[in-house]
C-alpha cells in the first residue's frame, strides 16, 4: 500500500502502530506470564500449607502408634485370667469397701470404628467415707491394669454422717 501521508499523519500512524503493538505485547504475553507468575506462587503457598498440615498429621499418626503399641503392652503385661469384675471385687476387699457393694453390674460392648472389645463394671458403694472412695478410686486408676474410671456420680447421705453414696463406671479393654 502506497499511501500518500504527510509528516505529522506519518508520526500518528506510527506512534499507533507501536502503540498497538506494545499493547498487544502487553497483553497477550507480558500480563499472562505476570498472571502465571502469581499462580504458582499462590500454588506454592498452598503446597507448602498441606505439607505443615502432613507433618502435623503424621506427628499425630505417629504418637497415636505409639500409645496403641503401650497399651498392647500394658494388656500383655495383665494376668491371663484378668476380669475387670473380680478386680474390682478384689479391690474393694482390699480396701475394706466390700461390705458396702450394693451392686455391681457387669457389661461388654465393642466399639464399631475399631471392633476392641469393651469391658465395663457399674458399681454402687453405700455410706463410705470420702477417704475410703479416694483410697479406692487411687488404686482403680493407679493400676497396671489399663482400668480407668469413665463415669462417677457421689451423693451425700445424711446430714452430719459425713458419708457418701457412690455410683462408678470402671472400663477396660480386653484383648
Amino acid at each position: 500500500m502506497n499511501l500518500n501521508l504527510n509528516k505529522r499523519e506519518k508520526i500518528a500512524v506510527t506512534s499507533a502502530a507501536v502503540f498497538l503493538s506494545l499493547f498487544i505485547i502487553s497483553q497477550f504475553i507480558i500480563v499472562p506470564v505476570f498472571e502465571k507468575r502469581d499462580d504458582l506462587r499462590q500454588q506454592l503457598i498452598d503446597k507448602k500449607d498441606i505439607l505443615l498440615d502432613m507433618k502435623i498429621l503424621q506427628s499425630e499418626y505417629v504418637t497415636m502408634k505409639e500409645k496403641l503399641e503401650s497399651s498392647r503392652q500394658g494388656l500383655k503385661k495383665r494376668p491371663g485370667n484378668f476380669t475387670l469384675f473380680s478386680f474390682l471385687d478384689r479391690l474393694a476387699g482390699d480396701t475394706g469397701l466390700k461390705d458396702h457393694i450394693a451392686y455391681m453390674k457387669p457389661s461388654t460392648s465393642v466399639k464399631e470404628d475399631s471392633g476392641l472389645k469393651i469391658s465395663r463394671v457399674e458399681l454402687k458403694l453405700q455410706e463410705v467415707t470420702i477417704k475410703d472412695l479416694t483410697s479406692y478410686l487411687f488404686k482403680v486408676e493407679t493400676t497396671e491394669n489399663m482400668v480407668i474410671v469413665k463415669r462417677l456420680s457421689i451423693i451425700k447421705t445424711g446430714k452430719n454422717t459425713g458419708l457418701v453414696n457412690a455410683v462408678l463406671q470402671v472400663e477396660t479393654f480386653e484383648s
